[in-house]
């Protein structure tokens, strides 16, 4: 959410952010909202000091016995004015807040020009590329051949877009989620959490997936939402209440179902894993002082790049551009790991620092630890990592000639088995 005193400040940088977004001019229409909810406002006060100078000289004049029913003509006719006035405001209230959640973040000034992903920039790669004596598969023809993914199965369930794991597979899934869940928690300082998996609209408005992405979400007959990402549940806890400086930083970790329509997936990746309706993913959200929220997001994207260390994945980082970057970051990076089955980077991770954009939509603020200042804190998330992708990147990348695969190292205590073999 934008502050519309800053768009009253300065119009004209406002509508050049924009203009990064794709988007013509936008503050002309704003400030003038706000002008006439400004003038409404005041009008509205203008009547109330009236209203209250009215009651006064109404209570001298029956003291002394004069006639006051003109001032009581008048007093009752400013009441109907400020009746009007008071709804007059709520709708323009309602409607700048509607025309303001509707924009998008500023980007910040580093992120590079660009319409797509075309345009975003490689900042560094980490690990080799596996080279195979053989053509290597994807992870569907390989789970598939093994016995150990079954999508028929669960089309028969739910339909497609959805995955059914047996056996060591889903030992493996289990093993991914609960790695990287200590990972964080022991090494990188976030507490571990467990929270609903079903939101309120104003835990999905908080975090900018409504009003928006609603087409993108799963709605319960009841009115409430299916997260699309532990994000959610975990900012919204500090939804509405004002930090005390000295507990920044607040870091949250959590490991859960996430759940999406993917409205604008139609014909893409139809096959295997890679975009399914549900899937698990560790997510991390920290909660910091403005001052440190750029330093938190390079401290973040090492926490799940460490994961892939660990795990033995090539991937590269890259610095999204400004049509790629989403609706609520300022900035973006995103880890893409390599799959060889598909021969290609494919996204695993993206760590976002949204500055105050989803804590002005929450109300979420901070206390200087002058006692007197309160200022919005910032906001970041990131995957740390999407265990379903992880599991896809293990599978490519530890597959043998006999279709067989090795488990890596740090997760075979946990499988309980070296290699995935035939079912």
């Amino acid at each position: 959410m934008h502050d519309i005193k800053l768009i009253r400040a300065d119009p004209a940088g406002f509508d050049a952010a924009m203009a990064r977004r794709g988007l013509g001019p936008q503050a002309d229409a704003l400030v003038a909202l706000d002008a006439e909810r400004r003038a409404a406002t005041a009008a509205q006060q203008e009547a109330q000091a009236r209203r209250n100078a009215i009651a006064k000289e109404v209570g001298q004049g029956r003291r002394t016995g004069a006639d006051t029913s003109g001032l009581e003509a008048e007093a009752a006719a400013l009441r109907e004015r400020m009746e009007a006035l008071d709804r007059k405001t709520a709708a323009l209230d309602e409607e700048l807040h509607r025309n303001l959640a509707r924009l998008p973040n500023r980007l910040d000034a580093g992120v590079p020009d660009g319409t797509d992903e075309t345009g975003n920039v490689e900042l560094k790669r980490w690990g080799t590329i596996p080279e195979f004596s053989f053509a290597p598969k994807q992870h569907f023809e390989i789970g598939e051949a093994l016995g150990l993914m079954d999508f028929e199965g669960a089309a028969k369930l739910a339909g497609s877009r959805f995955t059914v794991l047996r056996g060591a597979l889903a030992r493996l899934e289990r093993a991914l989620g609960q790695f990287m869940i200590d990972l964080h928690t022991q090494e990188h300082g976030y507490t571990e959490m467990s929270v609903p998996s079903l939101v309120n609209d104003a835990a999905v408005f908080g975090t900018n997936q409504l009003p928006k992405f609603a087409e993108d979400l799963f709605r319960t007959t009841d009115g409430r939402w299916l997260i699309p990402t532990a994000e959610v549940p975990l900012t919204n806890l500090v939804a509405g209440e004002i930090q005390a400086e000295a507990n920044l930083p607040i870091r949250f970790t959590a490991l859960t179902d996430c759940f999406r329509s993917e409205a604008g997936a139609s014909g893409r990746d139809t096959r295997g894993m890679l975009r399914q309706h549900q899937f698990r993913k560790v997510e991390m959200v920290s909660i910091v002082h403005p001052d440190t929220s750029m330093d938190e997001q390079e401290r973040m994207t090492r926490c799940a790049e460490t994961v892939l260390e660990r795990l033995g994945l090539a991937y590269r980082r890259m610095l999204l551009c400004a049509g790629d970057t989403g609706f609520g970051a300022a900035r973006t990076f995103d880890l893409e790991v390599w799959l060889p089955g598909q021969g290609m980077w494919r996204e695993i991770s993206s760590c976002s620092n949204t500055r105050d954009f989803q804590a002005r939509r929450m109300n979420a603020r901070l206390r200087t630890a002058d006692g007197r200042t309160l200022t919005h804190v910032h906001t970041l998330n990131g995957s740390g990592v999407a265990v379903g992708r992880a599991l896809i990147a293990v599978v490519e990348n530890y597959q043998d000639r006999d279709g067989s695969v090795k488990v890596p190292e740090v997760l075979q205590p946990m499988v309980g088995v070296n290699r995935l073999i035939k079912n």
